[in-house]
């Protein structure tokens, strides 16, 4: 199983439109602290899977040197939940791959496809902590907590032994049902928003992030969905586990 994080970003991406703080300097040099929005790439022996679809999913997929064989660029996408930097690049599929399988919750599936219902995606709705099998992996949502959200959602995936978990976009208050799932993690990709001395309420801050990372056991842990609040990647990531765009996971099944 390969993991590459196709954007590690907020919803405004770093650099901000209009701002020359540290970050965004040096996100503008070219810098690790230049940060599209938030997508996630699961790849098998068998197979792509996409983990939500950035704004700037083009861009990624570019970057990436991502192929395409007779039309299939991937083998189904999952929407973790339905707020527009996780599911507005959907688009970018135009003219490239026609009648894309998408995953995820009933109450996200039908929000976004008020969006992209052109597009004529197939839909499978999938339910909470219920195990599906795709490209060879398996793969299991599970509820956390980002309001206003109702239902928003994380992912567990497995092959194997090895254990990926994906917070999704969440504030600490994740359920029990779920920090049990989530438990012995090989690896955490954990929404770390902010720096610790920042709160913001949809969100875990660093510092909570790294604090769940402990109470979840995990074996590694990167921090995405990243602001410009940080300082820039190079100085941060002395301290913090910051991940980067294009940044690579490798594991044997």
């Amino acid at each position: 199983m390969r993991i590459t994080l196709l954007g590690t970003g907020d919803a405004i991406g770093t650099p901000k439109i209009g701002c020359t703080c540290p970050a965004c300097t040096d996100a503008r040099k070219g810098g690790k602290s230049q940060r599209l929005r938030f997508s996630i790439l699961v790849e098998s022996s068998e197979g792509r899977i996409l983990i939500d679809t950035s704004p700037d999913l083009r861009q990624q997929f570019l970057r990436q040197k991502i192929s395409c064989t007779d039309g299939t660029c991937v083998d189904g996408v999952i929407w973790t939940h339905g707020h527009y930097d996780h599911y507005s690049g959907f688009g970018e599929f135009y003219r490239v791959q026609h009648k894309v399988d998408v995953y995820g919750i009933p109450e996200t599936l039908d929000y976004i496809n008020q969006f992209v219902y052109f597009l004529k995606p197939r839909y499978h709705y999938v339910k909470l902590y219920e195990p599906f099998e795709l490209i060879g992996l398996e793969f299991t949502l599970f509820q956390v907590n980002h309001p206003p959200v109702d239902i928003p959602t994380g992912v567990v995936i497995r092959e194997g032994d090895t254990k990926v978990v994906v917070t999704g976009d969440t504030n600490k208050d994740i359920p029990k049902v779920s920090l049990d799932l989530m438990k012995d993690p090989d690896l955490l990709i954990a929404d770390a928003i902010v720096p610790p001395r920042i709160h913001i309420k949809k969100h875990m801050n660093s510092e909570e992030a790294m604090e769940l990372a402990r109470e979840l056991n995990a074996k590694e842990v990167v921090l995405t969905h990243l602001s410009h609040f940080f300082r820039p990647h190079d100085i941060e990531s002395m301290f913090l586990p910051l991940g980067y765009d294009g940044q690579v996971f490798e594991f044997q099944g």
